[in-house]
């Protein structure tokens, strides 16, 4: 394993429940998630396009990316999507249990993707994948505590 990939992403997610929480802030206090989520998006685009003109990356052509198929443009679209629940769903129900669901989805949907292949090469599930995906599916039951009335 790369271990710094992995020490990237483990920071990378200590970020997303901040995010969250900061997006329903803006929500709160101006026109809503909705409105909160454009800012959200607006100030990391800027901040990206900012580093690809610092880090001098190669831009491709008009020509290369009229080429690409269209579903290649639905990743700013869902990325949307989850900042828009985020931010409308941290103030229900707590920045714990929207990570805890969001993690469940998330692995619930990599191994169907991983099993069927789904832009990439397909990746067998097997019992020790099973049991991890158990255990977080036991995780996002604790941190929700559906049994206790609230």
């Amino acid at each position: 394993m790369n271990w710094i990939y992995a020490i990237l992403a483990f920071l990378a997610g200590t970020i997303i429940p901040l995010q969250a929480l900061i997006n329903a802030q803006l929500g709160k206090n101006t026109a809503g998630a909705l409105y909160a989520s454009a800012c959200s998006f607006l100030v990391g685009t800027i901040a990206l396009f900012g580093v690809l003109i610092v880090t001098r990356q190669p831009w491709p052509g008009l020509a290369t990316l009229a080429k690409l198929p269209a579903w290649m443009w639905l990743g700013g679209l869902l990325g949307a999507f989850f900042v828009s629940v985020a931010t409308l769903a941290v103030p229900r129900i707590g920045a714990s249990a929207l990570v805890a669901l969001a993690v469940g989805g998330q692995m619930f949907a990599a191994l169907a993707y991983d099993r069927f292949g789904v832009l990439q090469t397909a990746q067998p599930i097997n019992a020790s994948r099973l049991l991890g995906a158990a255990l977080v599916v036991a995780g996002v039951l604790l941190v929700m505590q559906p049994w206790k009335a609230r």
